[in-house]
């Protein structure tokens, strides 16, 4: 594969439009941990309080990832998508005019879960139109959407000073509907779109070992990325005493990391195969958790985060060049699903760094748990899933087999339950 080649493969207006969608969404979703240092000053919240607040909106989204994957599969992509923007509009104006109060707070945070549910439609989108072999750069072109969330983490600190952090919640409507605007005159559902399945069909996904495998493996490289980019502002300010928006200008440094190379993880999941890369980034981003677990100096630790991150968010890429492969015929529902799982794990991490952090005092033990648990036993994890995956759909050295060599209820059968 070259780029030539995926220059004239799929359609480029509508790959902008799904990443342009994805961007606007992350940057609106990640919003509670952007100003979690404003808000923190304002409401005088615990350290468990910080952790739940910049959690819940990952929460929103793993459960809503499910209803946009099911809307993707039956009324298009498209639709979904433009019916996801005009939905994130209510807890917008919510965070803006009515967020007097911590419980206020964390239903506008539920509510911009529907935010993070725009990876159920944009991946679908994007993935359509490209054919196997180009999946994983595809999707890690849709999927660098997630630069979103630097734009919240850079942003958001900064305008929050100057016009208080409520008023970043209207503000954020702007770049809300030009999107809508762009996206609706450009965007198009691929003509591959599926033919929309009985409900009951969509089960069948959660009956292969495969789908059950892929949402573990996600919910550690999606979930420590959106999970670390949410809490990075309350956790330089906490442990190094920064200002809130040199807080934020760190923490956007460590964002761009797995933003900008999750495409770099799709394309050399390609070129490399899923399998072999993703082992190497879960040993790395274990490594960079285990010396964060150290609790270094600043300089140290933000070059920890930052390896962590660009691990995190290579994985994101690869894992992704593998779901379509599985499961073509189900992209969305898959989509959906597996995006569940990351949502799930993102919500976890923080919570979990806020609890011990205010438990024991330090964050040293939430930075062990996630590199042992993440990293070697992501990597664990996959060297034994993978097993039943080569000569199914991938071939002997991991690459993308061709689209004969995917007999699907073979590999159904061949893979099982997890």
């Amino acid at each position: 594969m070259n780029l030539s080649d995926f220059r004239r493969a799929g359609h480029a207006p509508t790959l902008f439009s799904a990443f342009l969608y994805f961007d606007v969404s992350f940057m609106v979703w990640l919003l509670p941990g952007a100003l979690a240092n404003s808000i923190v000053a304002e409401f005088g919240l615990s350290d468990a309080q910080k952790g739940l607040m910049v959690a819940v909106p990952l929460l929103g989204g793993a459960v809503l990832r499910l209803v946009l994957g099911l809307l993707a599969d039956r009324i298009g992509a498209r639709r979904t998508a433009m019916l996801g923007m005009a939905s994130t509009a209510a807890p917008l104006l919510l965070g803006w005019l009515w967020a007097d109060s911590y419980p206020r707070l964390l239903l506008v945070g539920l509510l911009l879960g529907v935010a993070g549910a725009s990876f159920a439609a944009a991946l679908p989108l994007a993935s359509r139109w490209y054919p196997p072999r180009l999946q994983g750069l595809a999707m890690g072109i849709a999927g660098a959407g997630n630069s979103g969330t630097a734009i919240a983490t850079f942003f958001g600190p900064r305008l929050a000073a100057v016009w208080g952090w409520r008023a970043v919640f209207g503000l954020a409507l702007i770049p809300l509907l030009a999107t809508f605007v762009l996206f609706a005159l450009l965007a198009k559902d691929s003509p591959n779109q599926p033919t929309p399945r009985p409900l009951r069909a969509y089960l069948e996904v959660l009956r292969r070992g495969d789908a059950w495998w892929f949402c573990l493996l996600y919910s550690i490289t999606f979930g420590g990325f959106v999970g670390l980019a949410s809490f990075l502002n309350v956790f330089f300010l906490s442990q190094y005493g920064l200002s809130p928006v040199a807080a934020g200008g760190f923490a956007t440094l460590c964002v761009i990391a797995g933003s900008a190379l999750r495409p770099v993880g799709g394309h050399l999941a390609d070129r490399l195969g899923g399998v072999r890369l993703l082992t190497a980034l879960f040993l790395a981003a274990g490594g960079a958790m285990l010396g964060l677990a150290t609790l270094p100096p600043l300089a140290a630790g933000t070059t920890l985060l930052f390896a962590a991150m660009a691990a995190l968010g290579m994985g994101n890429g690869a894992v992704f060049q593998l779901v379509p492969q599985r499961f073509p015929r189900e992209i969305g529902v898959t989509t959906g699903v597996v995006g569940a799982a990351g949502g799930l794990g993102g919500f976890f991490l923080p919570t979990m760094l806020g609890a011990m952090k205010q438990a024991t005092g330090s964050y040293s033990g939430g930075f062990l748990a996630f590199a042992l648990i993440g990293g070697l036993g992501g990597a664990a994890a996959l060297a034994y899933a993978s097993r039943g995956w080569r000569g199914i759909f991938i071939d002997e050295g991991g690459r993308a087999a061709e689209p004969s060599c995917v007999p699907l209820p073979v590999a159904a059968e061949a893979t099982g339950a997890a």
